[in-house]
């Protein structure tokens, strides 16, 4: 884009540069993202969890709650930042993003109202021919069809938006990188964007407003045809919600967007902005689960009479399981012992290892660079699975019986899946990382910023925190009313669906999709940033350029094809396939000895570690042999003052006595 060479950054003014009101609106607006980021996720685990919700209604409301959380996340945790922060900066490409996300997301919302309001015309009008009518051939398509539609409706204003030129002024004057407040800091001729801002948003506008009052209108026939009080109170219980979002949303974007350039006023519009971005998410949760019995019969179910997921557990599974036994490696009692030796060095080796390197990147000066944050987070996670799985382990090898309960079973398999998930997407945020570094070292700082090294490593945690409740929910929600003998050494998800007495076609379906998806994401984002880099490496004259690269990316190379070997091999293979016993094997691999290999691979093979763990041992001498001789020399310093004490004591004896004598003369 060409004005990069005149601007390269925006400032987001905000609403205030008032300290007292930025911290007291940090709290207000952190609360709202929480309860936005909480209600809407909630929503989206009922849908997918609760069979009751598998209907299209519901799945078009969990597209929507995903829709919400991902909208008001694109602005929301930028906006609290510049809260806090002094230089309100966001840079061109960022702003770029920002805004395509927004408008994609905001977009595509339009559209899902309108396909759910004709989602609830099918349900009243025909109810009979409801389940016929809308089949997954008919609201997938929907669903596609809105994204579509947003996204082409983005890149549209992106390009007509970010090739005007921006010479004057970067201040936006408002909380993100919205299309009018960039429209107003232009140097260029803006009318074409104004045009098309109008014809868009209000063509946008009229066809979703359209179908949803065509919907409505023949709603309300089909409502005026009934006899039954009942049936009539239960169709607009069931339409209130969806007609009271669709009205908040759609009139804060008809006031915000279609109206003339001259009557656009930032500081309401930022009010406004502020309502539909971060407030109407937060609604939305609230709206369709307070005014439907069948989300809050569902919220009842998920949380039971304890309001907690635990009792849930045991309202369907410990009238019939209560622990589960765990077969370990082996049953040959004289191998138990040598195990158990050879894996508490091991665990102990990746515990010292791993807690040494977080330590190092934390403490040593030369370490604070992104390179050494991702492998802090890397030893960080590795620390994380081992910990989660090696303990229960060691106990198993001197116990005679190998029990793990129902709730430490499930929480250590929701640990366990947390930081092994998170382990893929560190090392592909650490590919992204190196081929920065390789390509654009001149822009490094600029682009590795701290900002977006902690979105990196964030989203994944995020991310991988709703994989493991989804994936450990389903399982630990299945009944098991048999076999309790698992055949392995810690609770993983294939060896415990072997063991459920229902259906596990659903739950084999989910891990099978979500495997993939982690994989193949991640795998694509490392293979492609290493092609990149290789073709850079190629393109070096200097033959030490070209051995320092590669000296660089060796170590995450070696730690990025064992792990991944060893995963593939052991998830991503056809069921019929599965050998516990060589599962075990692969098991140990990747959740005990690479977590003690990954430290060892990134010290011996990087002199910044080394050298950073020389520096600290030296230090470490230095400050022991100074303790050691300020003990010394104050021990010494007070043997000799006791010594002289004794000495003028006895000096005093003696003249006492002498005196005495003389008295007595």
């Amino acid at each position: 884009m060409k004005n990069a060479t005149e601007v390269t950054v925006f400032v987001l003014k905000g609403f205030t540069e008032n300290t007292n009101l930025q911290i007291t609106l940090f709290f207000l607006f952190l609360a709202i993202y929480l309860f936005t980021l909480l209600g809407n996720i909630g929503l989206i685990l009922l849908v997918i969890g609760d069979s009751q919700l598998h209907t299209p209604m519901y799945y078009f409301l969990g597209v929507l709650s995903s829709l919400d959380a991902c909208y008001s996340s694109d602005i929301t945790p930028k906006m609290l930042a510049d809260f806090m922060s002094k230089n309100k900066l966001i840079s061109f490409r960022g702003c770029v993003a920002q805004s395509i996300f927004a408008v994609s997301l905001g977009t595509t919302e339009c559209f899902l109202l309108a396909a759910m309001a004709y989602d609830r015309y099918v349900a009243i009008y025909n109810p009979l021919l409801y389940t016929v009518s809308m089949t997954p051939r008919v609201y997938v398509p929907l669903i596609l069809a809105s994204f579509t539609g947003g996204i082409l409706h983005s890149v549209v204003h992106a390009v007509a938006t970010f090739s005007l030129s921006f010479c004057g002024s970067n201040e936006i004057r408002h909380i993100f990188c919205d299309i009018p407040p960039l429209l107003a800091i232009s140097c260029s001729d803006t009318r074409l964007n104004q045009l098309l801002l109008f014809y868009f948003v209000g063509s946008i506008e009229i066809v979703t407003i359209l179908i949803v009052l065509v919907s409505y209108g023949l709603i309300l026939l089909a409502i005026l045809r009934m006899r039954s009080a009942e049936g009539k109170r239960k169709v607009f219980s069931t339409c209130g919600s969806h007609l009271t979002g669709v009205s908040i949303y759609h009139g804060t974007i008809l006031f915000m967007y279609v109206r003339p350039s001259s009557s656009y006023a930032l500081q309401h519009d930022m009010v406004v902005s502020v309502f539909y971005t971060v407030v109407i998410p937060m609604l939305n949760p609230v709206i369709y689960s307070w005014r439907n019995k069948d989300v809050k019969k569902a919220v009842k179910k998920f949380f039971g009479q304890s309001g907690v997921m635990t009792a849930q557990m045991k309202a369907y599974n410990f009238t019939t399981v209560t622990e589960f036994i765990l077969m370990g490696i082996t049953t040959r009692p004289e191998l138990q012992a040598p195990l158990f030796g050879l894996f508490l060095l091991v665990y102990v080796m990746s515990l010292v290892g791993n807690l040494g390197m977080v330590v190092l990147t934390l403490v040593d000066s030369g370490l604070q660079m992104p390179m050494y944050f991702f492998l802090r987070h890397l030893a960080f996670t590795d620390l994380g699975y081992s910990t989660a799985v090696g303990p229960k382990m060691l106990v198993n090898f001197v116990v005679n019986q190998n029990t793990i309960s129902f709730s430490f079973c499930a929480t250590q398999l929701s640990f366990f899946l947390v930081f092994i998930i998170s382990e893929l997407f560190i090392l592909s945020a650490m590919s992204y990382d190196r081929y920065v570094a390789i390509c654009n070292p001149l822009l490094y700082t600029a682009i590795m910023s701290w900002r977006v090294c902690w979105v990196l490593v964030a989203i994944p945690y995020v991310y991988c925190t709703f994989v493991s409740l989804l994936v450990t929910i389903k399982i630990f929600t299945s009944s098991f009313c048999g076999y309790n003998v698992i055949s392995h050494f810690y609770c993983d998800s294939l060896p415990l669906l072997s063991l459920v007495c229902s259906s596990t076609h659903e739950i084999e379906v989910i891990i099978l999709i979500l495997a993939a998806f982690n994989l193949i994401s991640s795998l694509l984002v490392v293979l492609i940033s290493y092609l990149l880099i290789l073709v850079a490496i190629l393109q070096m004259k200097s033959a030490e350029g070209r051995r320092k690269a590669f000296s660089t990316c060796g170590s995450h190379l070696t730690v990025v094809t064992v792990f991944y070997g060893t995963l593939i091999f052991m998830y991503v293979q056809p069921k019929s396939s599965h050998s516990f016993d060589t599962d075990k094997v692969a098991s140990i691999f990747y959740t005990l000895v690479i977590p003690m290999l990954n430290p060892l691979i990134y010290s011996l093979r990087n002199k910044d570690v080394k050298y950073a763990l020389q520096r600290t041992w030296k230090n470490l001498c230095n400050y022991l042999c100074k303790s050691v001789s300020g003990n010394a020399w104050s021990l010494d310093r007070k043997r000799r003052w006791q010594s002289l004490r004794a000495v003028e004591e006895c000096e005093i004896a003696v003249d006492t006595e002498e005196e005495a004598k003389q008295m007595s003369c």
